[in-house]
């Protein structure tokens, strides 16, 4: 028998109330799991790939790009 088919095996020899208890604890332990991952800040990327730049002028580029627009 899996360990998940013996506890709830033994879960279910629990009272109604006591079932209720056991799902809003294991409910909160989730949640308290899933949501103490730190979030992720757009500044993490600052510096990302800034050596493909490296000695490219921006202002020229971006010059660049526009004519390629404007035909």
């Amino acid at each position: 028998m899996s360990k998940y088919q013996e506890v709830l095996q033994q879960a279910q020899s629990l009272s109604p109330e006591e079932q209720l208890r056991l799902i809003e604890d294991l409910i909160s332990a989730v949640r308290h799991r899933v949501t103490a991952k730190p979030k992720r800040s757009i500044l993490e990327l600052r510096g990302l790939g800034k050596e493909i730049w490296k000695g490219i002028d921006a202002q020229e580029y971006v010059n660049q790009e526009r004519g390629k627009c404007n035909g």
